[in-house]
């Protein structure tokens, strides 16, 4: 859910709320009563929760026993990947 900032037309209170897309504006401040507006904000950023993303997750693992140098991607005893 994102949070909304809101500034009061009457004492210029800021404060900001947490409250979901489709909820309604509010319309008076929780200090005074005066009516606010709610200000157009950057939105925030992507937060990644975890242990941690790397670039390396995602990216495709070379495959076992194929020689970048034979056509039909069969092992060669010259290629060394498959002296591993």
């Amino acid at each position: 859910m994102p949070t909304y900032e809101y500034e009061c037309e009457k004492c210029s209170n800021k404060f900001e709320v947490f409250q979901g897309i489709n909820a309604l504006h509010l319309k008076e401040c929780p200090k005074c009563k005066g009516k606010v507006r709610r200000l157009i904000g950057s939105g925030a950023g992507i937060i990644f929760k975890g242990s941690g993303f790397y670039h390396t997750d995602y990216k495709n693992k070379p495959k076992q026993n194929s020689c970048p140098a034979s056509k039909d991607n069969s092992s060669c005893k010259s290629c060394p990947a498959s002296k591993k």
